[in-house]
């Protein structure tokens, strides 16, 4: 009866070793497929695009006067920044809307040649020059105003208008939006291939976010690997893309 004892005993525990050893030898199968599967990865690259309007404009402009008297220069030239003021206003353009910038002051020569063909610097006078800029954001009046300066020459105001600059104060929601549309067009790429190959997209492993560019409107200018701001038109293109990989399951 004992030796009977004995021979279940040892019966069970070799029963017992033997699931053991199936089980261990199972999961550790399964383990080393699923990892060949998390090895498998897909790289895809989004683009997120959007077209969009201004809604700054920066118009600036200079003028000066020249006189051999500096009093007399500074006389002339507040002439002129009061009749450009005075445009302003007749243009609807808010005192808040401009700034004018400090005078500076800078002497001029000319050289001569006389008639043992020395040269020689002979000053001109003192030439102070003042800036005025404007920031806007009705676009459509300051765009108008910057066309009709021919108003001021024809008053004496030697006044050099510098070209408009267009700018938009919601970039940091136009990026999000970006961001979006281009990490959703990634993972629609993404599992497309999967499907392709029949998989199904595993979990997102690696993301990479490029940079903003923003151009003119249908125009050819390149893109800058540290990105590009346009200032030059009202009518905008954004682009971001999204490099982001993927495992496969």
């Amino acid at each position: 009866m004992e030796q009977r004892k004995i021979e279940i005993y040892e019966y069970l525990k070799i029963l017992i070793i033997t699931v053991t050893i199936i089980v261990s030898i199972f999961i550790v199968s399964t383990a080393f497929v699923n990892r060949n599967k998390e090895s498998e990865i897909i790289n895809v690259t989004g683009l997120g695009s959007k077209d969009f309007e201004s809604d700054l404009i920066v118009w600036s402009g200079s003028f000066y006067r020249l006189n051999t008297d500096i009093k007399k220069a500074y006389e002339e030239l507040y002439s002129d920044q009061k009749a450009i003021i005075e445009f302003l206003k007749e243009k609807d353009v808010a005192q808040n809307e401009y700034v004018l910038s400090s005078v500076t002051i800078n002497k001029e020569y000319e050289s001569v040649t006389d008639k043992e063909n020395n040269q020689r610097q002979v000053f001109k006078g003192y030439r102070l020059q003042q800036k005025v800029t404007i920031e806007s954001t009705d676009i459509n009046k300051i765009e108008s105003v910057s066309r009709e300066i021919t108003d001021l020459i024809n008053k004496g105001v030697e006044f050099y208008s510098n070209e408009p600059e267009y700018y938009y104060t919601k970039l940091s929601e136009l990026k999000m939006e970006l961001i979006e549309s281009a990490t959703n067009n990634a993972r629609e790429r993404a599992e497309a291939i999967a499907e392709k190959s029949g998989s199904k997209l595993g979990k997102l492993k690696y993301a990479n976010m490029g940079v903003v560019q923003i151009l003119g409107r249908n125009s050819n200018e390149d893109y800058s690997w540290d990105g590009i701001y346009n200032t030059n038109t009202r009518l905008k293109t954004a682009t971001i893309t999204m490099k982001l990989q993927f495992g496969i399951k």
